[in-house]
């Protein structure tokens, strides 16, 4: 059975990033279906997912639709039993859910004040009390998680689970308006940014530009404190070193330009977002690291 999953802006759009992950991490095949949340589209877009009004929206082969990040998760626990998306100890299980509903539910002041945006850092920003009232409980939760369940990885629970994927945006957030949090948390925060579907979520999100910028706060940008990408550009100057997309298969038509080198893909996505971050897609490496 193959989803269809629609999305929002991968910059901006927090909820669509959990349910991109969901799919994403534990391997479950899906299509991804753009909506234009910041291009006036939305309701259009979603017309035939009705009563869903927001994204993530989900549909099933058999057209059944599910929406709401955490009646997605449910739904795919339930139905992909042995892709491990919960922990499987009673008691890491029935924490994870706790803190996923409280995340779901809550940190409302995070939320409000700091509004994920995945393009820069941002400098300057002083949070509110009520905002450091939610890192607090967000420290608190992190590091209950990882003494009690941790031992097996550099996730919450160990290894990746939905606790993961619901506390994504959160860590995107700490990082992009540079939150004080403590060490564990910084270490947890590095892992997310670190890992490589975050980053290719991100570098697909950078394929877009915006005028104006949602959510512009006239704060000093910094980069972005992830991995810093390998320098590469569009280029118009052939020949590329390949014959064929390294994720298509497709005949090359656009051209990237990397340490001398050029490379070629079957569109203007595929390019650009290797452009973004060229260490984040195995299959490029593997053409360049080959060829």
């Amino acid at each position: 059975m193959t989803y269809e999953l629609f999305i929002g802006d991968r910059s901006f759009s927090s909820w669509s990033l959990r349910g991109w992950l969901m799919l994403e991490k534990f391997g479950l095949p899906y299509r991804t279906r753009m909506v234009g949340l910041y291009d006036g589209t939305l309701a259009e877009d979603l017309a035939d997912l009705a009563p869903a009004r927001l994204v993530p929206a989900m549909r099933d082969g058999d057209g059944i639709v599910v929406f709401d990040t955490l009646a997605m998760a449910e739904t795919l626990a339930e139905r992909h039993p042995r892709a491990g998306l919960w922990p499987q100890a009673p008691d890491a299980r029935a924490l994870a859910r706790s803190i996923v509903a409280e995340m779901h539910a809550g940190f409302t002041a995070l939320r409000g004040a700091c509004p994920m945006q995945l393009l820069h850092q941002l400098g300057g920003f002083a949070p509110p009390q009520a905002v450091l009232d939610d890192l607090d409980r967000i420290e608190t939760l992190w590091a209950l998680t990882r003494s009690r369940h941790g031992a097996d990885g550099p996730w919450l629970f160990g290894r990746y689970s939905l606790a993961d994927v619901f506390y994504a945006p959160v860590a995107a957030r700490i990082a992009g308006y540079d939150l004080p949090v403590g060490e564990l948390a910084g270490t947890y925060v590095r892992t997310t940014l670190n890992d490589p579907a975050f980053r290719q979520w991100r570098a697909m999100g950078l394929t877009k530009t915006y005028d104006p910028v949602p959510y512009e706060t006239g704060l000093p940008k910094r980069n972005w404190p992830g991995p810093a990408p390998m320098p590469a550009s569009a280029t118009e100057d052939g020949p590329a070193e390949n014959a064929t997309c390294p994720y298509s298969g497709k005949p090359v038509s656009h051209l990237l330009e990397t340490g001398g080198r050029v490379f070629g893909f079957c569109n203007a996505f595929c390019r650009d977002k290797t452009v973004a971050d060229p260490e984040a897609w195995p299959a490029f490496v593997a053409l360049r690291d080959h060829a």
